[in-house]
C-alpha cells in the first residue's frame, strides 16, 4: 500500500481541526478524498505529497472583482464593518487580498506565503501556478497576494477576496491567471462595475473577462454583476440613463438575463438634497444589498455541496475516464514493445542465416552449435549470453517506446495520466498485466463506496438545510 508523506497526513489533521471548529458537518468528508488519495497513490495518477483534497478550497469563498475605483474595498469595509481596505479613486492595492476572520489576531496583514503554503486556503500552491505562465514569477508570490485578519463575524467560516483593479495590474498575465483560479473555486463571484464611467471603453476588460467568457459556464449563475456608486447620477437624475448603458454594454457581450443591482455606500455617498429622490435611492439600495448579503450568507450550504460533488466527480473520473485511459495507454505500449521485439529477434535470426550463407560458415555455425550440446557449461553459458542480449534489447525498447508515447500524452480534465503511464511502464512492470497497475478489485470497491458514501453525504446535508415535512427535529 503506497502511502502518502508525512507533510500531507499533518496537513489533514489540521484540516481536521479546522472543520471541527468552523464547518463539523464536513468532517466526514475528508476520509472520502483520503479514500480516493489511496488509489491515486496506487495507480500513479498523484504523488504521494499531493492529494484531492487540495484541489478545492475548503472554505466557502466570495470573490469580488471588477474595474479599479469601483469601490470594491468600500464595499468590502461595510459589509465588515471594519476599516481593513485602504480605499480611493486610484487603484490602491495592486495584490489579491485574502480577508478571513480571527479574533485574537485582529488586523494583521500576513504575506503571500501564508495562502501558498497552506491547503486550507484556495491559493495552496498557486505559485507554481504562476511559475508555469511566467519564469521567476512564482517566487514573488508576495507581490500577488496577501492575507488580512478581520474579527468581523460575518466572515466567520467564510473568507473573501479582494482583487485589484481589473485593468490597472502591471502583472496582467498572471494577474488573469489568479482571477480565473479565483472564479473556478468561489462559490459567489460579485463583479463591480463604477456608475460614473458605464460606458463600454471604461470597462473593456472586465466586461471581456468578466462577462462574455463566463456566461456559458456551468457554474454561471454564481456570478452578481454590480453597479456601484450610483448616488453619483442622483444630482443629475440621469440613473436610468447611467442603469440602461450599462446594461446595454452587459447585454453586448451576451449577458441578457439575470439579477443585476445597482448600490453605494450609505457611508461615503454624495448628499441628496430632495428627500424623496434620497428615499427612492436608498430603498432600492437597501433592497439590493439585502439580497447580496442574503447570496453571501448563502455560500456557505453551497460549499458543502460543492465539497461533495468534488468528491463524487474526482471518483467518477478515476473510474470511469483515468482508469481505462491508462489501460488503454498501457495495451497500446506494450503491443509496440512487443511488435517492435518481434521484428528485432527476426532481424538478428535473419542476419544470422544470410551472414552463415554468404561466408560459407553456416554448416560451421551448425556444428558449432550440436557440439555445445555435449558441453552443458558451454551451452549454459551460450543460453545465458543470448538471453541477456534479449533482455537488454527488450527494456531498451521498453524505455524508447514509453518516452515516444510520453511526449504525445495530454491529460484530461485534470487527471495526470502522463505520471500513471510512467508508473505502469517502469523496468519491473510486465509487458502482459491486463489491468492497469494499482487498479483492482479492492480499489474499485473503494472508489464505489466514495461514490455511495458522496450519495450518503448529500441526503444528510439536506436533512440539515431542509426540512420538506416540517416536523419538529
Amino acid at each position: 500500500m503506497v502511502r502518502p508523506e508525512k507533510s500531507i497526513v499533518k496537513r489533514f489533521e489540521s484540516l481536521k481541526s479546522h472543520l471541527e471548529r468552523e464547518n463539523p458537518i464536513l468532517v466526514d468528508a475528508i476520509g472520502g478524498f483520503r479514500k480516493l488519495d489511496s488509489v491515486g497513490y496506487a495507480t500513479g495518477l498523484m504523488a504521494t505529497d499531493d492529494s484531492y483534497a487540495m484541489q478545492i478550497s475548503w472554505w466557502p469563498l466570495v470573490s469580488i472583482l471588477g474595474v479599479f475605483s469601483a469601490g470594491k474595498s468600500s464595499f468590502i469595509n461595510s459589509y465588515l464593518g471594519r476599516t481593513l481596505q485602504k480605499t480611493g479613486n486610484q487603484a490602491v492595492d495592486d495584490k489579491f487580498t485574502v480577508v478571513c476572520y480571527g479574533e485574537e489576531n485582529a488586523g494583521q496583514v500576513l504575506p503571500g506565503l501564508a495562502l501558498d503554503a497552506d491547503m486550507r486556503f484556495p491559493f495552496y500552491r498557486i505559485s507554481d501556478e504562476i511559475e508555469k505562465v511566467t519564469e521567476g514569477e512564482g517566487r514573488r508570490i508576495d507581490a500577488y497576494l496577501q492575507l488580512k485578519v478581520t474579527d468581523s463575524e460575518v466572515v466567520r467560516g467564510k473568507i473573501l477576496v479582494d482583487s485589484p483593479g481589473f485593468d490597472a495590474d502591471a502583472q496582467r498575465t498572471s494577474t488573469l491567471k489568479l482571477t480565473n483560479h479565483i472564479m473556478d473555486i468561489s462559490d459567489l463571484v460579485l463583479v463591480f462595475f463604477d456608475a460614473r464611467h458605464p460606458e463600454p471603453g471604461a470597462m473593456q476588460d472586465t466586461l471581456t473577462h468578466l462577462v462574455e467568457n463566463t456566461i456559458g459556464r456551468n457554474d454561471s449563475n454564481k456570478f452578481v454583476f454590480i453597479l456601484n456608486q450610483i448616488d453619483t447620477a442622483a444630482r443629475e437624475d440621469n440613473t436610468e440613463e447611467i442603469v440602461g448603458a450599462w446594461q446595454r454594454a452587459l447585454s453586448q457581450k451576451g449577458l441578457t438575463a439575470g439579477r443585476f443591482y445597482t448600490i453605494f455606500n450609505k457611508d461615503v455617498a454624495l448628499p441628496i438634497e430632495d428627500e424623496t429622490r434620497r428615499r427612492r435611492f436608498v430603498e432600492k439600495r437597501d433592497a439590493d444589498m439585502a439580497e447580496i448579503e442574503g447570496r453571501i450568507q448563502q455560500v456557505e450550504v453551497e460549499r458543502a455541496y460543492r465539497i461533495v460533488g468534488a468528491m463524487e466527480k474526482q471518483a467518477y473520473r478515476i473510474r470511469d475516464t483515468a482508469v481505462p485511459a491508462i489501460a488503454k495507454l498501457r495495451q497500446s505500449w506494450a503491443k509496440r514493445v512487443l511488435r517492435i521485439d518481434a521484428i528485432i529477434f527476426a532481424l538478428i535470426a535473419a542476419g544470422v542465416v544470410v551472414g552463415g550463407f554468404m561466408t560459407g560458415t553456416l554448416g560451421s555455425i551448425g556444428a558449432l552449435f550440436l557440439s555445445m550440446f555435449a558441453d552443458p557449461i558451454s551451452m549454459i553459458g551460450l543460453i545465458a549470453a543470448l538471453l541477456v542480449l534479449l533482455f537488454l534489447i527488450h527494456f531498451g525498447v521498453r524505455r524508447a517506446v514509453a518516452a515516444w508515447m510520453q511526449r504525445n500524452i495530454e491529460n484530461q480534465d485534470g487527471l495526470d495520466l502522463a505520471s500513471a503511464f510512467r508508473t505502469n511502464t517502469r523496468f519491473y512492470r510486465s509487458v502482459f498485466g491486463k489491468h492497469p497497475v494499482g487498479w483492482n478489485g479492492r480499489a474499485r470497491s473503494t472508489v464505489d463506496d466514495v461514490i455511495e458514501q458522496a450519495a450518503d453525504f448529500v441526503e444528510k446535508l439536506n436533512d440539515t438545510f431542509t426540512n420538506p415535512s416540517g416536523e419538529s427535529r
